[in-house]
């Protein structure tokens, strides 16, 4: 197992099932029309899935607009404390299709606001993808459209998501096991 900082990190998802998947989610956003397709990362963890979700996008094909916002829904520790819009998009999503890119659905409250959000602003539909889908600690009625891998309950970093700032470099999910 991969030693970061001194910490044992054991893989949940290796940097090559990660890519695989975002090739097939890619084609199959792809299979499915959109109207002036604009995606929103929404910043920070999804920085690197949306990255290379995007090139597979390209790949398949299409040239969607970016943008991304940042929404915070931790307050302090990890217990959710109400969201909030931190630094929001510049572009009109008014008449157009959305696609939300998260790293993890877990309560599900912070793509539930930035959906209705989207939907307040006038977009004709919104849809979301994430990396990992953590069904077990949902507390909102809401799906992911395009999911890349159903999460165990773990606290997980690397591929963008963290624990104090630290593993979002990993190439890779994994599962912080203890001290090296």
């Amino acid at each position: 197992m991969p030693v970061v900082r001194g910490k044992v990190i054991e893989p949940l998802f290796t940097a090559e099932q990660i890519a695989e998947r975002n090739l097939a989610i890619a084609a199959e956003i792809a299979t499915r029309p959109a109207n002036d397709l604009l995606v929103i990362a929404i910043l920070k963890g999804s920085f690197i899935f949306a990255a290379d979700l995007l090139r597979a996008l390209h790949d398949v094909g299409l040239a969607p607009e970016v943008e991304f916002i940042t929404l915070s829904s931790y307050g302090v520790g990890t217990v959710s404390q109400g969201v909030r819009v931190v630094k929001d998009i510049d572009s009109d999503v008014k008449d157009r299709d959305v696609l939300l890119i998260d790293d993890i659905l877990e309560s599900g409250r912070t793509l539930r606001f930035a959906k209705e959000m989207l939907y307040e602003r006038g977009a004709r539909s919104v849809s979301i993808a994430v990396l990992l889908d953590k069904r077990v600690k949902r507390k909102e009625d809401l799906e992911a459209d395009y999911v890349g891998f159903e999460c165990p309950d773990y606290f997980v970093v690397g591929y963008g998501m963290d624990v104090a700032y630290a593993f979002r470099e990993l190439p890779f999910v994994g599962v912080v096991k203890g001290d090296a």
